[in-house]
């Protein structure tokens, strides 16, 4: 039998994987959580499987939410499954520990199979994330210098990087992430100099360029 908890906002796409892991897995247990405080009262209430996670919630995102699954439980796997394109967040966070990152986009077959491999303890890199990890790979034993500009920054500066760059005002990413416009400022400032850039112009277009955008 398999343990599995749901770490999902939206009710709808909960009930969508919840369904799908039923039919497809033999006597799963499942729970849910819909944010960061929900997530990790389950997480230490039981011994779980298999973590199931998005990193768009409520509150604390889901990379924080990882690390510290992973500073309390770390032989507990997390499936990544997001939104998110995979040029954004994958590698950061299978650097942090999660057993695989998946899109939502993906196949049922391939969501199952995902889930499969991380709750038996192994790792799920699809080709997508398996490039992406071969080309961070390659660029760190080459010249330090042809390391994307990005991959200096810190967990909440580089989610601040990318909300800028989808044209966000720091009104608004305040909002989304719960804290201060006066924080929201500090981390563009710092990730602006981290990255050599003066306008948020200069930023987007090196997203773009990147290929960190949708």
């Amino acid at each position: 039998m398999s343990s599995i908890l749901l770490v999902e906002d939206h009710a709808v796409v909960r009930n969508g994987l919840k369904q799908m892991l039923i039919e497809n897995l033999d006597l799963v247990v499942l729970a849910e959580a819909n944010d960061a405080i929900e997530a990790m009262q389950q997480v230490r209430k039981q011994d779980w499987d298999l973590v199931v996670l998005d990193i768009r919630l409520p509150g604390r995102s889901g990379v924080d939410v990882l690390k510290q699954i992973k500073s309390e439980k770390p032989h507990l796997p997390v499936l990544i499954l997001s939104s998110y394109p995979e040029s954004q967040y994958a590698v950061r966070l299978i650097q942090a520990g999660a057993a695989g990152y998946i899109s939502k986009d993906a196949e049922e077959t391939e969501i199952i199979k995902a889930v499969k491999t991380a709750a038996a303890g192994g790792r799920y890199i699809n080709e997508i994330v398996g490039g992406l990890l071969a080309n961070t790979m390659s660029r760190s034993f080459s010249n330090a210098d042809d390391l994307s500009l990005y991959e200096s920054l810190s967990d909440r500066e580089y989610q601040i990087f990318l909300e800028l760059a989808s044209g966000k005002r720091a009104k608004d990413i305040a909002e989304k992430l719960q804290v201060s416009a006066k924080t929201v400022a500090t981390h563009r400032s710092r990730l602006m100099q981290k990255m050599g850039f003066s306008t948020n112009a200069e930023l987007i277009l090196y997203a773009n360029k990147s290929g960190l955008l949708l």
